[in-house]
């Protein structure tokens, strides 16, 4: 049995979760509303305040579904009350970011600024020239626009210049030495 698919879900107070009959699960909450398709192989049941998640048999796929699908939905159900955010840091010479109405403007060195338009329910802030947070709801969303901001200049290993997550180790090297 999937050690993270047979954990129930809890519904905390403030948060409505409906179970449609073509297993589409919809989390309503204080932040807004998320929806899942759930695979057919899959049952999603609700008693009480607690949601299971259940599959047919112990098939490959069935197994893989199971815990996926259990995570989604506990996914959903803390993006709707607490909502998810990640933080960047820009780290470089000459390398800043600005927000202008709902435009990212990014200096990372090129001959050009980056300029990124913020996505519908994403909401990206600059608290200072090196610094940018991503916040919603959810989580896959964060993640992937996160990842994109800092798919234009990744840190390098040499001198550590680029976007890196906070928190985020780059392993450094050794460069080149004279004779």
């Amino acid at each position: 049995m999937s050690r993270i698919g047979k954990k129930p879900i809890e519904i905390p107070a403030g948060v409505e979760v409906k179970i449609s009959d073509n297993n589409v699960v919809e989390v309503k909450g204080p932040k807004g509303t998320l929806t899942t398709e759930v695979a057919k192989d899959i049952t999603v049941k609700m008693e009480d305040n607690t949601i299971t998640v259940e599959r047919p048999n112990d098939n490959k796929e069935n197994r893989a579904l199971h815990g996926l699908y259990r995570s989604l939905i506990a996914n959903n159900i803390e993006g709707v009350t607490k909502g998810y955010e990640k933080e960047l840091e820009i780290i470089g010479t000459g390398y800043r970011a600005a927000k202008s109405g709902n435009k990212l403007n990014l200096n990372l060195g090129f001959s050009h600024p980056v300029e990124l338009e913020d996505p519908a329910g994403l909401e990206v802030e600059v608290p200072s020239n090196t610094k940018i947070i991503v916040r919603g709801i959810d989580k896959q969303k964060v993640g992937a626009y996160a990842a994109y901001i800092r798919s234009f200049r990744q840190p390098e290993p040499y001198k550590g210049k680029g976007i890196r997550y906070v928190g985020e180790y780059v392993r450094r090297k050794v460069g080149k030495t004279g004779k």
